[in-house]
């Protein structure tokens, strides 16, 4: 409850991470959905655009229209963060926990034969 995923936020439309303030101001105009306008964006790296959310009080560290929030903000943090390369901070509240640690995925793997496939 830090607050910092209110306030450095990339996102996504479709497929992609919003890169330019060109491309926002088209998806803006373009598309009704009530998100795009409360956030600005304060800053762009190599990965996109990092907006932060007129919503968000600072000093309480809460969201002020909690309960009409939009889906990214409720099921944040989605796996799907981890999958385009994103972490929680350190500090971070949330956090994820492996249904199986990878060292026992890893054992099962190694210890299936690799099938060999003859070329016909």
């Amino acid at each position: 409850m830090c607050g910092a995923c209110c306030e450095n936020i990339y996102v996504r439309h479709g497929n992609k991470i919003i890169k330019t303030t060109e491309e926002f101001k088209k998806i803006k105009t373009n598309n009704n959905y009530s998100f795009y306008q409360h956030i600005t964006p304060i800053d762009q790296d190599d990965f996109g655009l990092i907006f932060t959310c007129d919503k968000f009080d600072k000093e309480k560290k809460l969201c002020k229209d909690h309960k009409s929030r939009p889906s990214i903000c409720r099921n944040y943090p989605s796996e799907e963060i981890f999958k385009m390369g994103a972490q929680l901070k350190d500090d971070c509240g949330y956090y994820f926990e492996p249904i199986e640690k990878f060292s026992e995925v890893f054992k099962k793997i190694s210890k299936k034969p690799i099938k060999k496939f003859n070329k016909q």
